[in-house]
């Protein structure tokens, strides 16, 4: 089972997070999340762990400048791109920066499955969260799950983790409905809106990974 835990902004967190045995750690380069940290303060975070959790940088809708000022700071091994990045974007990023890229896509329905296929050949991963409310100006991290019987049976063309209103509470019913062998928490590990309780995040990695599929 692969954890991801996202929104990592102190070193309390990545200690946990990283002694608990996640298998990737989540930095946030978007202003308007509570989770959001500079490249200079995930840069000292991520180079703490360099033999550790894959480092993933989170972004929205990114320019070159801002990934190329980003990777100059911080040692990343992933981008995930969590906005409206088309498959051609995906795909150049992707090229540009030699890195593996992980693209998030809001769901609802099982129609919105359909879009997995034209990132098929473009990305590495696939991180399926609950499509935000309307007029939300975070993307993810909002705290809702969709509907994970909607992924019983299905396919995904790449590796893929489950997110969205997970804790360490439902982490092992969401599995078992979804048939995940991936999952990322961001707000479901927190005592207060962007601090993460260390607790909670072993927790959350325990039960993750004694869950099968």
């Amino acid at each position: 089972m692969l954890v991801k835990i996202c929104g990592i902004k102190d070193r309390a967190a990545l200690d946990a997070a990283s002694q608990a045995g996640a298998d990737m750690l989540g930095f946030v380069f978007f202003p308007p999340s509570p989770r959001a940290v500079t490249p200079a303060e995930a840069a000292m975070l991520a180079r703490s762990y360099a033999a550790g959790p894959k480092r993933v940088g989170l972004f929205v809708d990114p320019d070159d400048a801002l990934l190329t000022e980003t990777l100059a700071q911080a040692p990343l091994d992933l981008i995930q791109l969590h906005g409206e990045e088309s498959p051609a974007r995906a795909a150049d990023i992707r090229l540009r920066f030699g890195k593996p890229v992980m693209k998030a896509l809001g769901i609802a329905t099982k129609a919105d499955l359909t879009r997995l296929a034209d990132y098929a050949d473009q990305v590495d991963y696939f991180l399926l969260d609950a499509r935000p409310p309307p007029g939300s100006v975070l993307p993810g991290g909002n705290a809702l799950a969709f509907d994970w019987s909607l992924m019983k049976d299905e396919n995904p063309p790449r590796p893929w983790l489950l997110a969205g209103g997970l804790t360490p509470a439902n982490v092992a019913q969401a599995i078992a409905a979804s048939g995940a062998k991936g999952v990322d928490v961001s707000s479901g590990v927190e005592k207060a809106r962007g601090v993460k309780d260390p607790a909670a995040i072993a927790a959350f990695i325990a039960a993750a990974k004694a869950a099968s599929v």
